[in-house]
């Protein structure tokens, strides 16, 4: 992985090289691809400034060479968005280490959080219930199954950036929105098969040969919703079994607490001696925000009391030995990420998912309420983009080897900063944003990566 690799203290320059090489020339196909060339803005003294002067230098090669070039005036005019230059923004994944560790809320970010999810497609294991034998009862083998989240699938393209809660409101209407309507076609079936020729009969079969016709008609429709409907009923009921048994609804508002710098309602140890609460990766993610959100770092002796309650929760502490050391040594540490200063507000109970009879049971989990503010990568963009001065990139490099906007991260990525960015974007009239990793992590492999780095 990228992060372990360019963060390793014994790392070669050959080794280097190789990993930068192999950003560049993804970057450069894909602008290959776009048939666009573009602005780079990167930050200083990073992975991120490497992968820009390499990619602006094999940019500039490539355009020198006029009868060879892969950006010719057809390939040019070709680009989706060739009406204007984009703008790539290069950053290192060191700006913000507390994103890819925080607990998220929205839909798709929950679903690669806490499922196996790959490649838009989301495996889940079914249990097939249990069978009797003289010992007692036994689970039966697990069924695995496998779903595609695609372009295709409007439900998820219309609410995988929704909070969880409203997403299961959403795939409840919808699943009474088709009982509705298949009911409609067992009714109209049933009068269709009305015997007798008395003219009562006969003027009804006449009346609802139309409805029926078109009810038929709308069949494949209505199958494809049903299937949908199910799909999404399966993967939001394997999200919600995780948020009630490890109480991610509220860690997830105590790190949004954390972040933004409100008062906390429960102390940090509470929180992490809490044995109903979170599993000990959980607990470990959870201290790792606290401690790289501080301005300043923890005294020893509370150090120490944090320590034995991660330990005594079954935490590894390896992860924390890699970020005392990044405190230690960054920029940053003496002024850190800010993340807006607006927590989550919890609505109380739920209404139609609480209704007897629907297919998600909430109760217990917290109906909270997103309060729109820009992560560190979107504030970045929002600076460049729109030519804001600003003391956290008025320093970055301009390279025009040649405006749809860009960023990518050298380092990895997550859902959450690619669903802040799009939320961002939509107040843009006419301007489009497109996210792009090194690689694309959730939180237990970003932290297995800080794990082996913290071990080195």
């Amino acid at each position: 992985p990228f992060v372990i690799s360019i963060n390793r203290p014994d790392i070669t320059d050959t080794e280097m090289e190789t990993i930068m090489d192999t950003i560049v020339d993804s970057l450069f196909c894909f602008f290959v691809t776009l048939g666009a060339i573009p602005i780079i803005r990167c930050s200083r003294g990073t992975a991120a400034e490497m992968v820009a002067v390499k990619l602006d230098k094999k940019l500039r090669e490539n355009l020198r060479d006029a009868r060879n070039s892969l950006f010719t005036g057809d390939a040019l005019g070709a680009g989706q968005f060739s009406f204007q230059r984009p703008l790539l923004v290069l950053v290192d994944r060191n700006i913000d280490l507390a994103t890819p560790l925080h607990h998220t809320w929205t839909y798709q970010a929950l679903v690669h959080d806490v499922l196996d999810f790959h490649l838009n497609r989301v495996n889940l294991e079914e249990s097939t219930g249990t069978e009797s034998s003289p010992a007692g009862a036994r689970p039966k083998k697990k069924n695995k199954k496998s779903y595609d989240l695609t372009s295709s699938d409007k439900f998820w393209q219309k609410h995988k950036g929704s909070p969880f809660p409203e997403v299961a409101e959403s795939v409840q209407e919808e699943l009474e929105s088709y009982r509705a309507q298949e009911d409609e076609v067992k009714r109209l079936k049933s009068i269709m098969g009305i015997e007798g020729e008395d003219e009562g009969a006969i003027s009804m079969l006449s009346d609802n040969t139309a409805k029926l016709t078109s009810a038929v008609s709308s069949l494949p429709e209505l199958l494809e919703k049903k299937r949908l409907i199910d799909l999404h009923t399966n993967v939001a009921t394997a999200v919600l079994e995780h948020i009630k048994s490890r109480k991610l609804d509220v860690y997830f508002e105590y790190e949004e607490k954390i972040m933004s710098k409100s008062t906390l309602d429960k102390s940090l140890l509470d929180m992490i001696s809490d044995p109903d609460a979170g599993t000990p990766e959980d607990k470990m993610r959870l201290f790792l925000i606290y401690y790289i959100s501080s301005a300043q770092a923890p005294s020893e002796i509370d150090l120490e009391q944090y320590k034995k309650a991660l330990t005594d929760a079954g935490c590894n502490l390896a992860p924390l030995s890699y970020i005392k050391q990044w405190k230690a040594f960054t920029k940053m540490a003496s002024a850190p990420t800010s993340y807006g200063n607006t927590a989550p507000k919890p609505l109380g109970l739920f209404s139609r998912v609480m209704n007897t009879g629907s297919q998600f049971v909430m109760e217990g989990v917290k109906n909270l309420v997103l309060k729109q503010q820009n992560l560190p990568v979107t504030r970045i963009l929002d600076n460049l983009m729109e030519m804001k001065s600003n003391p956290e990139t008025d320093d970055y490099r301009y390279f025009d080897p040649k405006m749809l906007r860009g960023m990518f991260v050298v380092g990895g990525g997550n859902y959450i900063e690619y669903q802040n960015l799009i939320d961002y974007i939509k107040g843009k009239q006419g301007k489009h944003v497109l996210y792009g990793c090194s690689e694309l992590f959730n939180a237990t492999q970003f932290i297995k990566q800080l794990s082996q780095l913290g071990q080195k």
